[in-house]
């Protein structure tokens, strides 16, 4: 049991001008069971006690500002760069594609050679014609269409999705014309127009150098197309 402490000046008045004494917690004064201290000595105890003492929550609290702050203005981690694949390359969508084929699709193609390629058989076409519907065409390639007979008088196929026409003029087509009837969406060896007259649904694209023989490579074959000069 901690002995009491006892102090011969307790009874006496504090005078207005000292300092009141601390909580029995901040300092503590140990003397022997009866001993007692001049006043003189107390007080000098109690104002060391004072000195000494932390400035209360000023000190942690400031420290503690100081910390939050720090962390607050410190980024949580690395700004994102930009999205990359496995092999570290960044991601790229198909719009450089899109606008390579547009690029294509806006230069004069009149005396574009294409190639037509199919069945053992090749067949050139010269495009002299230019508008939205060729340049569409050439914008494409190269491409792989299958071809059939029509009423005996075309090799046609159907490019997907249709071709441009907005813009594009009708035509009144001979032998050996390449042409996109736009109704149905496909593309035409004429090699017997005949008694055929002008459409505006019959778009005229080019001239090709063949033989009904040899455009019969391309029933029911596949035809690769290819711009080629």
């Amino acid at each position: 049991m901690r002995p009491s402490v006892t102090s011969t000046a307790a009874s006496a008045p504090r005078p207005a001008h000292r300092p009141a004494p601390l909580p029995a917690m901040r300092t503590r004064l140990l003397l022997p069971m009866g001993a007692a201290l001049p006043l003189g000595v107390v007080v000098a105890a109690l104002l060391a006690g004072c000195a000494g003492a932390p400035a209360g929550g000023a000190g942690g609290a400031g420290s503690s500002s100081a910390s939050a702050s720090a962390s607050a203005s410190a980024p949580s981690s690395a700004p994102a760069g930009p999205a990359a694949d496995a092999s570290g390359t960044p991601e790229t969508t198909s719009e450089a594609t899109a606008a390579d084929r547009d690029a294509s699709a806006e230069r004069p193609v009149v005396g574009t050679v294409l190639r037509f390629t199919g069945g053992g058989q090749v067949v050139d076409v010269t495009l002299d014609e230019d508008n939205p519907t060729s340049r569409d065409l050439v914008g494409r390639l190269p491409a792989t269409l299958r071809f059939e007979e029509f009423a005996g008088r075309e090799k046609i196929a159907y490019p997907a999705p249709a071709l441009a026409i907005e813009g594009s003029l009708g035509s009144d087509p001979e032998d050996g014309d390449l042409i996109y009837f736009s109704p149905w969406g496909n593309l035409g060896f004429y090699y017997d127009a005949a008694g055929i007259g002008f459409a505006s649904e019959t778009i005229h694209l080019g001239r090709y150098d063949a033989t009904p023989a040899q455009l019969a490579a391309f029933d029911d074959a596949e035809v690769t197309i290819e711009v080629v000069g």
